[in-house]
């Protein structure tokens, strides 16, 4: 191994998509996240298979390795449920004192945050954007434009994933089109 000089197993292509090996890909469809949306009844009469966003990652090391780094992007699709636009899942991470980054990439969207006493924010997301997402901040992406929103991300190996807190009480506040503007209002 000494002196050789070797190609990344991973390569990001033209259209932001991870391949190469290991790269895990991770598709939510409207019916997998349908409980996110406040009003159910705008979900009667929509494609259920509908892919409301996908996430790759190439994952280097193993889960939980302390000092290791997981690189992803995520695609949202442009749509909506009611007035709300489609979004993902949001979640915290197990180990919550950990922090994350993102940037956009193309379309534009916005980052919904949310701290552990319920405040609820968002930064607008756009080609160039980045966002950093301290430890302890609950977070979710939604589409607010007319084509896909690609948004880059790095955390910690070791941080894992919470959504039963986020699938159990939700944010506080919700992401709405209101008479053509983007509004957040109290859940």
């Amino acid at each position: 191994m000494h002196l050789k000089i070797a190609d990344s197993p991973v390569t990001m292509d033209e259209l932001n998509q991870i391949k190469g090996d290991p790269v895990i890909r991770q598709v939510r469809k409207l019916k997998d996240i349908e409980g996110i949306f406040s009003q159910p009844k705008a979900l009667n009469g929509m494609d259920k298979e509908q892919t409301v966003y996908l996430v790759e990652a190439w994952m280097p090391v193993p889960e939980g390795t302390l000092g290791g780094l997981f690189f992803g992007v995520s695609t949202i699709y442009p749509g909506k449920v009611g007035n709300e636009f489609f979004m993902t899942k949001g979640h915290f991470h197990e180990k919550s004192d950990r922090a994350e980054f993102y940037w956009g990439i193309k379309g534009e969207g916005m980052l919904l945050l949310m701290d552990r006493e319920r405040n609820t924010r968002a930064e607008k997301v756009y080609p160039g954007s980045i966002h950093y997402i301290g430890s302890e901040i609950a977070h979710r992406l939604a589409n607010t434009g007319p084509m896909e929103l690609i948004v880059g991300a790095c955390w910690p190996s070791d941080s894992g994933h919470d959504y039963d807190e986020i699938a159990q009480s939700g944010f506080s506040a919700r992401l709405v089109n209101i008479d053509g503007r983007l509004t957040l209002i109290n859940d």
